[in-house]
Order: structure tokens, then C-alpha cells, then sequence
């Protein structure tokens, strides 16, 4: 169902809930233990919201949700890629931590395996129903196997603390364009095996090269493999036919499955933790036909109307059931911005002035300000106070061990190395304080580091290249110094390089950043 259809619910359940669950965190003591949304999106930039600075993309329902909460202006993910952000999210511990956590290809294994900790586990173990809906990214199957497309997929979500999952199991960029329900994909007939390869199954495969003409969008660069909808993908695929999803349904889809289940929730009187991701900013763009043209900026451009509306579409939902009040929402991206990512899809041509990192450097891909730091707002009516701008420094993998300390769960040994508790900054509490210091992950084509220190900035290029450093460009790679420092307030664009004026800051922070990575774990004792 769709947010059309939202508005003639009737709300069946505000009274029991009401009721439900006792809390002992100290930031909200009187208030029973809130159902958690995390809703992550991708591909999103600081400067693509208008509560955020932007002025030719009107994003009204996320603007709300920042004006009943807090705003971060240093709210950042930990990596400028998605998977090993989504890895960090879930796990407390940086990706770069564990080998093999770069963007994952479409026969991935499980990245995180049983046995992990994960912040799933944690809600489960407080005696929340936990699910994941939307882009996986994380890969699927045991070791050295990987997906098994045509019977059980797993290890996967219910094998690391969720109970239900409904998945775009890759990105949609990448091959299958399946939805996977827990343990299989959905629809899939046994007599229409799927079957994926990252070589042509056959010289009459149609592919993005030789079909060209047939393709709805055209790719820029190497997404030209297996066409399904008009639209070429990397790697090649046959089989699942009444398996396969339509783009245009992915973002209704998310939202139906995810009021179903809030739902059943509801009714079952159990509080509820739901990770939320999005797709709809990411390549390739197809936007459902009633966002197409809206905003005047291209598919990109009618994305973000329609991650926007989903949003909404959430809000809504959470109020039909009649626990707005007793849900805390946390608003987040997976990495920052990127025009040109495969696809001719205007979204260069169409920009205008409009600035999707804000006024920060770089995008996706890169570990300038612009790659990591995103829109970040947390929710809770009626408890997080509203229309709070925090300057304070969070990360999205920071949310594990914070969520613990709120619904009173230790964390298990070997738990989230590397997450902080900034419960009281999450909270809009005044006076409280964030990190002090942040790791910033490249996983692009080249290997980086950024390191924030307060205001000061370490930018680390170990082979002095740098990947979408203006985003507004065609997406390359820029020649930069192996080793930059910068002053974020009076620098915030990164445009200064300041490491000859402070050689010793530099090395200093140098040093710091390896000696961190090294060690293994950033969370304090």
C-alpha cells in the first residue's frame, strides 16, 4: 500500500501501546522502551534537503522530521561507499577492521556471519521484534559459497539477529532484480532457475552493448551487462522471470512491507526495532512514473521527491497505528553524493546550481567532508526536543552501543569496537557532547583515510588519487597531496591545505590515525 492509501487506515491500537514496555535510560526515564526506526538512505547528499541549505529541491516531509527533533551538522557515516557503512551500522565496528567489506558484487557471501554481534542482536536480546527491509548490500550464503539463488540463501539477516528481512539483496545496479523474503527469493519458480555470472552465460545474451538501442536509460560507463526493464545492470543473469521486480516499485514496496509490519507488531505488543534502507537516490534512478518530471532536476532530482514521500509515507504510518510518540526515528545516508555513477540519466545536465554536498568537498567515493558527512536527524516526539541544530559529531556506527545504553543492554564482549555512546547528543540534550575524534573510510579505487579531529581535518591518499572530488563533474579521478590538513571552521570546503604551516599536527594526526587502525578498536574503555 502506498501513502495514498495510508490516510484511510483507522487507528486501531494507540491505547494498548500506550501501555507497553518500561525504560531505564537515563535520557528518558519516564518513557517506556521506544520502538527504533534506523532509515538509511543512499547516495544522499549533506546539501540535497531543503532543511539542509538546499533551495531548487523542496523535501517537506524529512524537513518536518528534522523541526520535531535534532538536526546534526556533523553527522556522518562512516564510509563513502555503502557497504562497508551498512557493515559498520550494523556491526559497531569499522569495516576496514574486517578484509573483504568493499562493495560487495552480486555473489557475495554473508560479510557478517553468524556469530557476529550485531545491533540486531542487541535489540533482540531487550526483547524487541527486529526486521531489515529494503537494500541489503551485504551479501548472502557461507563462505566460499555465497548466494544460492534457487534454494536457501542463507547465512544472512535471521542469521545475525533479525527476524523477518525483505531484501533488495544486492544494489540495483547489480544483479538479481529479486526480492528476497528471509531465506528465499519471492515468486522464484523452480522450473526458471536463476542463474548469475560475472561472464556473458552466452554470445547471444543480450547485454547492455549489443541491445543498446533497446535500452529506456542508457549507461555512461560499465553498467552494460544483463538488461532487465529496459535497463543494463553489472553482471549477467537468466532465469526467475516471475521473480523479477519492476524499479519503478521498489520504494511503494518498502513502504507497504514495512507498515505490515510495524503492524503485526503492534498488535503482537511488542516493541520493535526496523532497519529501514531506501534505494531510491542510488543508480540506476527509475523513480515510480508519479515522481518522473516533478522536479525539474531529472530522475535524480524526482528520487529524492520520491526517498522524500517515503519518508512520509513512514511518518504516516507510524501515526495510523498510534505510535508516533513511542517511536524514535534516526534519519541517516549511507555516503554522500554522485552525478554520473553509470547512467545517462540527466543528472549532471539537469543540476543547475543546485550543490548536493552542500558546502562541503567531494562525494561519494572520497573521504572529503562531502563523502561522509550526510544528513543526519534524529525523532522522538514528545521526548527529543524539537527544532535542536546540534554541531556535535555522530556516526552512524555510534547508534549500537547508544541504542544499548538506551534500552539497557549491555553489550556482549567484542561488540561494537568501534561505537561510542552519544546517547545524550542523539537525545537533543543540552550541554551533551559527541565524539571528540572520527575515522572517515574511502573505499572507492583508491585507498583513504580521513581523520577529524575537532576542527582539524587529516586526509589520507595513499596513492595520491582521489575519486569524485567535485561532484559536480563527471565522476574521475583527481590528482591530491598524499597527506592534506585542513581547518574545518575556517575551511569547511577543504580548499586550504595547511600541512606545510603545521608540519607537526600533521604528522601528529598522522601518526594517531595509523595507530588506530592498527590497534583494532576506537571505542574507549
Amino acid at each position: 500500500m502506498w501513502i495514498s492509501e495510508f490516510e484511510n487506515y483507522r487507528c486501531l491500537f494507540a491505547l494498548t501501546v500506550s501501555l507497553l514496555f518500561g525504560l531505564s535510560t537515563p535520557a528518558a526515564q519516564s518513557k517506556p522502551k521506544p520502538n527504533v526506526i534506523i532509515f538509511i538512505t543512499d547516495d544522499l547528499g549533506y546539501g540535497d534537503l531543503s532543511c539542509y541549505g538546499a533551495d531548487r529541491i523542496e523535501t517537506p516531509n524529512i524537513d518536518q522530521l528534522a523541526a520535531g527533533g535534532v538536526r546534526f551538522t556533523s553527522g556522518y557515516c562512516t564510509a563513502s561507499t555503502c557497504t562497508p557503512t551498512r557493515f559498520s551500522l550494523l556491526t559497531g565496528t569499522a569495516a576496514f577492521r574486517q578484509p573483504g567489506t568493499n562493495i560487495a558484487p552480486p555473489d557475495s557471501p554473508a560479510l557478517i556471519q553468524p556469530g557476529t554481534p550485531t545491533i540486531a542482536d542487541m535489540f533482540r536480546d531487550a526483547g524487541y521484534a527486529t526486521a531489515a527491509i529494503g537494500k541489503w548490500h551485504l551479501g548472502l550464503g557461507a563462505p566460499e559459497e555465497g548466494p544460492q539463488w534457487n534454494g536457501k540463501l542463507a547465512p544472512g539477516p535471521l542469521e545475525i539477529g533479525f527476524d523477518y528481512c525483505f531484501l533488495l539483496p544486492t544494489t540495483n545496479d547489480r544483479v538479481p532484480q529479486v526480492y528476497v523474503e528471509n531465506h528465499h527469493v519471492l515468486n522464484l519458480d523452480p522450473n526458471d532457475p536463476i542463474v548469475v555470472s560475472k561472464t556473458k552465460p552466452h554470445p547471444d545474451h543480450p547485454d547492455g552493448k549489443t541491445h543498446r538501442h533497446t535500452l529506456k536509460m542508457d549507461w555512461s560507463h560499465g553498467h552494460n551487462g544483463t538488461i532487465h526493464n529496459g535497463i543494463s545492470r553489472i553482471w549477467y543473469y537468466t532465469g526467475g522471470e516471475k521473480a523479477r521486480f519492476r524499479d519503478e516499485d521498489l520504494a511503494e514496496e518498502w513502504a507497504s512491507r514495512s507498515h505490515d509490519w510495524m503492524k503485526a507488531q503492534v498488535e503482537a505488543e511488542k516493541p520493535f526495532f526496523l532497519y529501514l534502507a531506501t534505494h531510491d537516490i542510488h543508480v540506476p534512478r527509475i523513480p515510480h512514473e508519479r515522481f518522473q518530471g516533478k522536479s525539474e532536476m531529472g530522475y535524480r532530482g524526482d528520487a529524492l521527491l520520491e526517498m522524500d514521500f517515503s519518508v512520509g509515507a513512514m511518518m504516516a504510518s507510524l501515526k495510523e497505528l498510534g505510535i508516533e510518540k513511542e517511536t524514535l526515528v534516526v534519519f541517516c545516508s549511507d555516503n554522500g553524493p554522485v552525478m554520473d555513477d553509470g547512467y545517462a540519466d540527466e543528472a549532471l545536465e539537469k543540476l543547475g546550481d543546485h550543490k548536493a554536498g552542500g558546502p562541503f568537498k567531494g562525494g561519494k567515493y572520497s573521504v572529503y567532508e562531502g563523502g561522509t558527512r550526510t544528513p543526519f536527524i534524529t525523532s522522538w516526539p514528545g521526548t527529543i526536543p524539537g527544532g535542536v541544530v546540534s554541531d556535535e559529531i555522530v556516526a552512524t556506527h555510534d547508534l549500537y552501543a547508544s541504542f544499548a545504553e538506551l534500552v539497557g543492554e549491555p553489550l556482549v564482549e567484542d561488540a561494537a569496537l568501534d561505537s561510542l555512546n552519544v546517547l545524550p547528543a542523539l537525545m537533543g540534550e543540552n550541554g551533551a557532547k559527541g565524539r571528540e575524534s572520527l575515522i572517515q573510510q574511502g573505499n572507492g579505487k583508491v585507498v583513504a583515510f580521513g581523520y577529524r579531529e575537532g576542527d582539524w581535518k587529516l586526509v589520507r591518499y595513499d596513492k595520491g588519487k582521489a575519486q569524485n572530488v567535485i561532484v559536480e563533474r563527471k565522476l574521475g579521478l583527481t590528482n591530491v597531496p598524499k597527506l592534506a590538513l585542513y581547518n574545518l571552521a575556517d575551511d569547511p570546503g577543504e580548499a586550504v591545505n595547511l600541512a606545510e604551516k603545521h608540519p607537526e599536527r600533521l604528522q601528529a594526526m598522522a601518526k594517531r590515525l595509523q595507530d588506530k587502525v592498527d590497534a583494532g578498536r576506537t571505542r574507549e574503555p
